[in-house]
């Protein structure tokens, strides 16, 4: 119990050493929208109406991030993907592929990062949750658990969507020897400000067209391709951009333009995958076994 009441009370702190994403409350903020956004959707009643669920989920990546040794050297690199390292190479499909290339390039995968196919691998556990939803729509445990991986989906969604979580100058320009020369601390300036801005998630999703994505991967890269160049538009704003300390700060145009920017792609990419992940469970099949070796019936309640 003592040792549980440490790691409990130390998670705060690693929390606070460690560059967020969106801080939790952006999150928040970024997963009710998307959900808001399928209100006119074919997605199930269940999901449209789970957004607290959803949003409360959003956050597990960055407490998973800040557990025990194993958990978290596992769970760092899901968060980023550094594309200056993989000196223009073509990512390829599947994540043990892109290892492949990694160690092709002398480049730790791990400091790579892998959020490219963390995005794509959560997305198509949803798909498979969604398949179970499908076939048992009345099962209150499988609605929970699409409601728990969107929530975790989420959070991956909309660190890609935050250009800073796909450089090696994630949180100032580095030189070539990996040392800050200028613009220490932008990163979290950038987290900070969906949340001290406290946007209001209903209308960040006024007016946003939300269809699946065709091809899953290529999309995930198109999109991780796009904000990758939007680096530079941070470091143009970098002195624009209020103190993560400051709630409610008056911002110049352009930076409000930037953020509302980001803000809706966030919400729109997010809305996506989980439509994408709706209309990829149509043509999944389960096991075999599925159904018939453990409990799976309507109500949820053992037989």
């Amino acid at each position: 119990m003592r040792g549980l009441l440490t790691s409990l009370l130390i998670i705060p702190m690693l929390i606070a050493n460690l560059g967020l994403a969106w801080w939790p409350n952006g999150h928040v903020i970024l997963s009710k929208a998307s959900v808001y956004s399928l209100s006119e959707s074919d997605m199930p009643e269940f999901f449209r109406n789970g957004e607290a669920m959803i949003a409360h989920c959003s956050a597990d990546p960055q407490v998973l991030r800040s557990g025990p040794i194993h958990l978290r050297s596992t769970e760092r690199p899901e968060h980023y993907c550094d594309y200056e390292l993989l000196r223009g190479n073509k990512l390829p499909e599947t994540r043990y592929e892109y290892i492949q290339l990694c160690n092709q390039l002398n480049v730790k995968p791990e400091k790579a990062g892998f959020l490219i196919y963390t995005i794509a691998e959560w997305t198509e556990r949803l798909a498979v949750a969604f398949t179970e939803h499908r076939r048992y729509p009345k099962n209150p445990h499988i609605q929970q658990k699409c409601l728990v991986y969107a929530g975790i989906l989420s959070h991956y969604a909309q660190d890609m969507s935050q250009p800073l979580h796909l450089t090696i100058h994630y949180n100032g320009r580095v030189d070539k020897n990996g040392s800050v020369i200028s613009n220490k601390g932008i990163h979290y300036k950038v987290d900070a400000i969906i949340e001290n801005l406290d946007l209001a998630p209903k209308k960040l999703a006024t007016g946003l067209k939300i269809q699946p994505f065709e091809n899953l991967m290529p999309s995930i890269i198109a999109m991780s391709h796009a904000r990758h160049k939007e680096v530079d538009k941070v470091y143009q704003l970098a002195d624009q951009f209020p103190s993560e300390n400051e709630k409610h700060p008056s911002l110049k145009p352009e930076v409000t333009n930037f953020v509302h920017h980001l803000s809706t792609l966030a919400t729109q990419f997010t809305a996506q995958l989980y439509v994408t992940a709706w209309k990829t469970s149509k043509n999944l099949e389960l096991p075999e076994w599925y159904g018939t070796d453990f409990t799976r019936n309507e109500s949820g309640e053992p037989e």
